[in-house]
């Protein structure tokens, strides 16, 4: 600390041992005591500590260079290496690294475009930027995918990206989607990014809107990205792409991952506002116009958004304390704190409130607004606002809530729908992914111009991989570039018949996989 140095001959300026070739390590010794041998003493010792630090520029390091004839990419690869030891830098920061080397103004530009749509109250972070940029540019997911792509690309995809996210920030809040503070995390855009850089920047029918939001919130309520982000967002990226209709394979994954999509009472049974089904009870608080309860403001209005909503316990904190529940004991909090007694009012109606209780407030606000109370999903039943009839309010609530949740995204959809794959020609422009790979052939030899059944292993080894993964398409007559090199030399060695080649494969997959599949 420079308070603690000032005047004090012991401490010398690092730069100064290294400039100054006079100091008198002796005289500074022989301040610090009378006595000979010991001013002798830590002489030896400040020489010594002197000498060390002069000897740091004896110190050969190794360097790497790179030469003036180098291409930014090879120049990065060396960042990268540096980085892999030094101060580890995220995969995101790394992918915008490379975009950056290619087009320069990049990161100015992004961020510019975060600060436009702040003020649409959508906070996006590099990362969400440069992960919908890689879905846009690669129909991928993972960052190092858009490592190696061209500046012209890379522009490109920016521009389609820029108009996707406008249209998207118009589009959210007629689902009750007021800014990024309803969602738990943005990564669940990021298929709905994609899906649209493949539909030309919108929604093609009402029918694909609503499947797409029915499918989005079904991925916040759920958690989709909470964890393994990387791996499944890559799934079901892959998805999209593969399918002109993905809606109800992407729920498949979640239903795969949590058993089922239907909200249960029990799902809120000592959730706080921490849980997405938090969020979710805003959202469609918001879709059945909810509104203040002292000044009839909607939620869902300018100066209703999440950013000056507050969260009320229609039970006060204080008073279910003081009526027996711990607030030391983990089981009593959660209790308290449960979504189930949480209501969404104004900061300035939520702190006038008090610590009043529901069967002291509730009926003026029934009376005042009507319909107020149901746009919330409280039970209409003035026997349970009492505080010791709490935990029946709680079960009835919870059952309330789950019901209009479970109404409210039925009403999006009124039936499951189909899978649509997308024309296989329009699969092999968008190349290879984590679901779609090509095979030239199924079993003839292009090197040695001849059958070869031991290539037949190649294509059931794919069939394997999918089944025991996300699915996926396997498209056989496709060169790994997109080439369409057909089927004939594989018909050749059936007699010409696509019957027999069709038989030929299925036979292969009950033998070698099993009949079952």
């Amino acid at each position: 600390q420079a308070s603690k140095m000032k005047d004090n001959p012991l401490w010398l300026s690092v730069v100064e041992c290294f400039t100054d070739p006079e100091i008198n390590i002796f005289q500074i010794a022989q301040e610090q005591t009378d006595d000979a041998q010991k001013a002798f003493e830590l002489a030896k010792e400040f020489n010594n500590n002197l000498n060390r630090l002069r000897q740091i520029k004896e110190i050969k390091l190794p360097a790497q260079e790179v030469p003036m004839h180098a291409t930014l990419d090879e120049a990065i690869d060396i960042f990268d290496r540096v980085n892999s030891q030094g101060t580890k830098l995220t995969e995101a920061e790394l992918a915008l690294t490379h975009v950056t080397g290619k087009w320069a103004t990049a990161r100015r530009i992004i961020k510019k475009k975060i600060e436009e749509l702040k003020r649409e109250n959508f906070n996006f972070d590099l990362t969400f930027m440069v992960r919908s940029l890689t879905g846009v540019v690669c129909q991928r997911a993972l960052f190092e995918t858009i490592h190696e792509k061209p500046r012209e690309e890379l522009e490109e995809g920016w521009k389609r990206l820029s108009k996707i996210l406008d249209y998207l920030v118009n589009v959210l809040p007629g689902a009750s989607i007021h800014s990024t503070e309803d969602l738990n995390t943005t990564n669940v855009l990021v298929p709905i990014i994609v899906y649209l850089s493949l539909n030309n920047g919108r929604f093609p029918t009402g029918k694909d809107l609503n499947n797409a939001i029915h499918w989005l919130y079904t991925a916040h309520m759920w958690a989709r990205y909470t964890a393994q982000t990387d791996q499944r967002l890559e799934q079901d990226v892959s998805i999209v792409v593969r399918e002109s209709f993905p809606w109800q394979s992407l729920k498949e994954q979640i239903i795969d991952q949590r058993g089922r999509i239907e909200v249960k009472p029990s799902d809120f049974e000592g959730r706080g506002t921490q849980h997405p089904l938090y969020r979710m009870l805003n959202i469609i608080s918001k879709a059945h116009g909810a509104v203040d309860w002292f000044n009839g403001a909607p939620l869902g209005s300018t100066h209703g958004n999440s950013y000056g909503i507050h969260s009320h316990h229609i039970f006060p904190q204080s008073l279910l304390y003081k009526s027996g529940y711990n607030p030391e004991s983990y089981m009593d909090r959660q209790r308290v704190n449960e979504i189930a007694n949480r209501a969404f009012l104004t900061a300035s109606t939520n702190l006038s409130i008090a610590n009043k209780l529901p069967d002291q407030y509730l009926p003026d606000v029934e009376k005042n607004y009507p319909g107020a109370l149901v746009s919330q999903f409280l039970p209409i039943d003035p026997s349970i606002w009492k505080m010791e009839k709490y935990e029946n309010f709680l079960v009835a609530r919870r059952e309330l809530i789950a019901q209009k949740i479970n109404e409210f995204m039925d009403s999006l959809i009124s039936k499951p729908e189909e899978t649509h794959e997308r024309p296989i020609k329009d699969l092999i422009v968008l190349g290879e992914t984590l679901t779609l790979e090509f095979k030239s052939t199924l079993q003839w030899d292009v090197i040695q111009n001849a059958q070869n059944k031991g290539l037949r292993h190649s294509v059931l080894k794919s069939i394997a991989a999918f089944l025991n993964t996300a699915g996926g398409t396997l498209i056989i007559g496709i060169e790994d570039d997109g080439t369409i090199c057909g089927l004939e030399n594989d018909l050749n060695l059936v007699h010409n018949s696509i019957d027999k080649f069709q038989q030929l494969l299925t036979t292969l997959v009950s033998e070698c996989i099993g009949t079952e599949y």
